[in-house]
């Protein structure tokens, strides 16, 4: 449910990853009971513990959002460990780190033809090629990924239609009347000084993290757009579906296991 909704709407709702990490604490301390041991809700609290801490760093360093740093630590409250399941035969190639770390690796792992599909997707959309038919020859240079960035990742809005939890681009001013507004805010739009190379601009602001801006630094930008301080326009990140690539992560990591180890196990016996 999860994947589709971030396929459609570009957003995982929080009832969904609440409700999964509730069933996980939920579900490990009926296990504890029913077993009188106490290692299953132990498990879940430290795993979604070092999880959320270990992801929320993560997600600092612009990896991913702030929903996917709550599905994951939902996950590991309810799989604390790695499965081996007799009756289906499964045992997975499990790691010296917890479960969840697993599916993280997965899932990152998985991501990268996610977001080959996802920008081809994009450039035929847009129709990219039709008028750089030569930008076809020269598809894997420096300047043609620069281009397939810029021309997929980004999009040029109204601010009117900003939203909440958009990743906002550089946005270039001089005004300092600016500054003292967004320093008002404790959000996720960071002010920098432009390099001496910038000679039209003192500034720029951007969101510092995958999180995007919130919903207080949305409304501050449309009133400062109604009031013409800044522009009509503003470029943003175009969001990734990582979700779907997290559904797969978990599913091979449950089924056939860590691919770090997989790989490292497999690359060894090759040697």
């Amino acid at each position: 449910m999860a994947a589709i909704y971030d396929v459609r709407d570009n957003i995982v709702p929080d009832v969904l990853t609440y409700s999964l990490l509730f069933f996980g604490l939920f579900s490990n301390m009926v296990l504890s009971l029913i077993s009188n041991n106490i290692k299953f809700i132990l498990a879940s609290i430290i795993s979604m513990v070092i999880t959320y801490i270990i992801t929320y760093m993560l997600w600092k360093l612009n990896m991913w959002g702030g929903g996917d740093v709550k599905l994951f630590t939902a996950i590991a409250t309810v799989i604390p460990s790695g499965l081996n399941i007799n009756f289906l035969n499964i045992y997975p190639e499990l790691s010296v780190y917890p479960f969840s770390f697993s599916v993280v690796i997965n899932s990152v792992l998985v991501s990268f033809p996610f977001l080959v599909i996802f920008v081809t997707h994009l450039l035929f959309k847009k129709r990219i090629f039709d008028n750089n038919v030569d930008f076809l020859v020269n598809l894997l240079n420096v300047e043609s990924l620069k281009f397939i960035k810029n021309a997929t990742l980004n999009k040029l809005i109204l601010i009117k239609d900003l939203e909440e939890g958009m990743i906002v681009n550089d946005y270039y001013f001089n005004n300092e009347y600016i500054i003292e507004l967004l320093s008002e805010i404790d959000g996720n739009l960071v002010i920098y000084k432009t390099n001496n190379n910038n000679k039209d601009f003192k500034y720029y602001f951007k969101s510092q993290s995958a999180g995007g801006i919130t919903n207080k630094e949305m409304w501050q930008l449309k009133i400062m757009n109604a009031q013409n301080i800044i522009s009509d326009k503003i470029s943003i990140k175009v969001a990734f579906p990582f979700t779907p690539a997290i559904l797969f992560g978990l599913m091979i990591a449950i089924f056939y296991g860590d691919v770090m180890m997989l790989f490292t196990k497999n690359l060894f016996l090759v040697i």
